[in-house]
Formats: C-alpha cells, sequence, structure tokens
C-alpha cells in the first residue's frame, strides 16, 4: 500500500517511516512532485492538519494523511500551540523556538507541559483523525542531541531523559506522534 505523506520535514517521515510495517510505504511531497509550502492558517492542531490533508486530496486527488504538532505549556496558556514550529518567528528554526520558550519559561515553576499530534486521513472519500498526546515537564536547559523541535528541552512523565536523549525507536514508542501513527497503522490494517 502506497499513501502519501503531506509533509516534507525529513525528521518526522523518518519517524513514521520507523513505526510502519513493510506493508505501507509512504511518500513525502517531494515524491509527488509538490513542491509548494502548504499554508497552515487555522488556529487549531486539527484544523491544521486538515488543511493539509484537504490540499494533497484537492490538488492531487491522491488519498493520503498530514499531521500537525504542537507544544502546549501549560504556564503559557497552551502557548506556543499552533505557533509551535514559528514560536520565535517566520524562520522556524527550532534553536530561536527552544530560546524564546526558556525565556518565556524563566523563573516559573509550573513547568507542565504536553506534546500533541493530530493526524487527518483522507481514505476512499471520508476523513479521519487520530491524535496523540503525551504529558509531560520542560527542562530549565538542552539535553541531548537526537530528535527536532523541542525534543532537547521535553522530557515526558516517568521519564528520567529528554526525547532528544533517547532513541527514535523509544520516542515512538511513547511521544504524541507515536501514539498518533500507531492509531493510523491499526486503522489502516483494519482496511
Amino acid at each position: 500500500m502506497k499513501l502519501i505523506f503531506a509533509s516534507n520535514n525529513k525528521n518526522k517521515i523518518a519517524e513514521i517511516k520507523n513505526q510502519l510495517p513493510d506493508s505501507i510505504e509512504i511518500l513525502s511531497l517531494e515524491d509527488i512532485g509538490c513542491v509548494i509550502d502548504i499554508p497552515e492558517t487555522s488556529d487549531t492542531i486539527e484544523g491544521n492538519a486538515i488543511q493539509k490533508a484537504d490540499f494533497i486530496k484537492r490538488h492531487y486527488g491522491y488519498d493520503c494523511f498530514a499531521d500537525d504538532s504542537g507544544l502546549e505549556v501549560d504556564a503559557l496558556n497552551g502557548a506556543p500551540g499552533v505557533y509551535s514550529a514559528r514560536y520565535a518567528g517566520p524562520q522556524r528554526n527550532d534553536s530561536d523556538n527552544i530560546d524564546k520558550l526558556l525565556e518565556e519559561l524563566n523563573g516559573s515553576t509550573n513547568r507542565s507541559a504536553n506534546f500533541k499530534t493530530v493526524i487527518a486521513l483522507h481514505w476512499k472519500g471520508e476523513l479521519k483523525l487520530f491524535t496523540g498526546i503525551v504529558d509531560g515537564e520542560i527542562m530549565d536547559s538542552r539535553n541531548g542531541d537526537s530528535g527536532f523541535g523541542y525534543d532537547p528541552v521535553f522530557k515526558a512523565l516517568g521519564m528520567e531523559k529528554t526525547f532528544a536523549e533517547i532513541s527514535m525507536a523509544e520516542k515512538n514508542q511513547m511521544s504524541h506522534r507515536g501514539k498518533a501513527v500507531a492509531e493510523l497503522i491499526r486503522f489502516l490494517k483494519s482496511q
């Protein structure tokens, strides 16, 4: 089975491919010749995932899936949330985003946060949503050099290490994206 993943984010693609059984092959936007940066203008994570999947279905006609993720920090009233990738500005720089997050939380004793991923799947004329959430906390400083995004400062509840200090396989077992992808795989296997 081939399925389009509406992304050119090589980190996300690698994480998802790591979870998929051999029977499911994903193609990126680059693989189908889509070089457009699909707009993400919704004010919700769900809305952005749907918007990207709808774009590919409408313009290319393929069954496909898209995801959107966000870090929701309690002390920041859920920010950066839907703006996680561009929290520090339109340059979408992970290091700048972490710097801004740590600056915003400087002196805060409430470090509780969660990562949330929503996958929107267009499949045989229907739209399905799959959600993964992992609770945790924001560290005072970066730890580890694996992963991407906010991984160096996010530690899941019950873990001793940040997402950037564990392997991709370990992260996929517990992460927000890993949980949403597991739901997607269960659905596809049932078809």
